[in-house]
């Protein structure tokens, strides 16, 4: 067996099998893990029905009997990903699946150690690690203020940076899906989170882009997000136009249908006269009176969203949009007072 504390440093050196069923990998996974499930879906049914009906004798025999005629080739999977090193096992507790693909894998002469509480003990660490006091700089600025790209370049600069929207796959908005790939789930986003949470050092202000609870069809662990919420605010201040332009650049390309049907789903909000307007620009080509039309929308919510926030601003910071590099390093010399 092996803690949790060990699990995290070695499985940096030594590979790991997640021997849970596809569908419990699926939902949620220790980042880096491979999954060699002990008992598929449908042998974890059968097994967990047969627990519930007859007994966990019973259910045990089951399980042995439906893992029999693939045990060579759960073996087969475990010397190849072990590849003659000693190999790191978890199932959900650290319980039956992971003590019998051990014991599996001793006889095929593979070492192994299993972790002490399973995926279980994992994900308890990480929902305990979005409660710590972390000292957030929360960066704001009106939709189109190029704040992911920033806070790219401050990380590149050295400081502490945590990229929700690259975690979530997702930049935020209804549009926020389009150039991305599929959003992981809300149990993975946690996990990839708690994953960059153990690299930094939380004493020291680390830089975050203004987000809602949601991001797309990901929601931030509660207690973090309070944390943020509370965090003090520094606003990028870009001219309307530049903002445009660099809208125009980054959703230039996409799928018009796939635009239109984003515009849809915040009609209600946007006001049937301003969709409607915006709808025959697309039509047109001209995305960047679309764009333009879109945002009295996103601009009249960012500053109703920032009136309940004024306690929180450190500083308004002007930017040109250039020299992208240049204006990180000043954000980044600034000595900001973090309460």
């Amino acid at each position: 067996m092996v803690s949790l504390e060990d699990f995290l440093s070695l499985r940096h050196q030594l590979p790991v099998a997640d021997v849970r069923s596809e569908n419990e990998f699926a939902s949620g996974h220790i980042r880096g893990a491979i999954n060699i499930p002990i008992l598929n879906n449908e042998e974890r049914a059968a097994v967990g029905t047969d627990y519930k009906q007859v007994g966990q004798a019973e259910a045990i025999k089951t399980g042995f009997r439906l893992v029999g005629p693939r045990l060579e080739h759960l073996m087969h999977e475990a010397k190849k990903i072990s590849d003659g090193h000693e190999l790191l096992v978890h199932c959900w507790r650290g319980g039956m699946r992971s003590a019998n693909f051990c014991g599996f894998a001793a006889m095929a002469k593979i070492k192994t150690r299993s972790l002490t509480g399973g995926y279980k003990a994992y994900r308890q660490a990480a929902l305990e690690s979005f409660k710590k006091p972390f000292q957030f700089i929360i960066l704001s600025g009106c939709t189109g203020s190029g704040k992911s790209e920033v806070l790219r370049a401050l990380k590149q600069q050295g400081e502490q940076v945590i990229d929700l929207e690259q975690i979530a796959s997702h930049k935020g908005s209804a549009f926020g899906h389009l150039g991305m790939s599929p959003q992981p789930t809300t149990e993975q986003f946690q996990n990839d989170l708690f994953e960059e949470i153990l690299q930094l050092d939380i004493s020291k202000r680390i830089w975050v882009e203004d987000e809602s609870i949601s991001i797309g069809k990901i929601f931030l662990p509660n207690d973090f997000w309070i944390t943020m919420r509370k965090s003090p605010l520094v606003r990028l201040e870009v001219d309307k136009p530049i903002r445009i332009q660099r809208l125009v650049n980054e959703y230039g390309t996409a799928d018009r249908e796939d635009f239109l049907q984003s515009m849809i789903k915040i009609t209600k909000r946007l006001g049937g006269q301003h969709f409607n307007a915006a709808k025959e620009k697309l039509e047109q080509g001209d995305m960047a009176a679309t764009i333009e039309i879109l945002l009295t929308y996103y601009d009249q919510t960012y500053t109703e969203s920032m009136d309940k926030r004024k306690d929180k601003f450190l500083k308004s910071v002007e930017w040109d949009g250039k020299n992208i590099n240049s204006f990180a390093k000043g954000l980044q010399s600034s000595n900001f007072q973090i309460n």
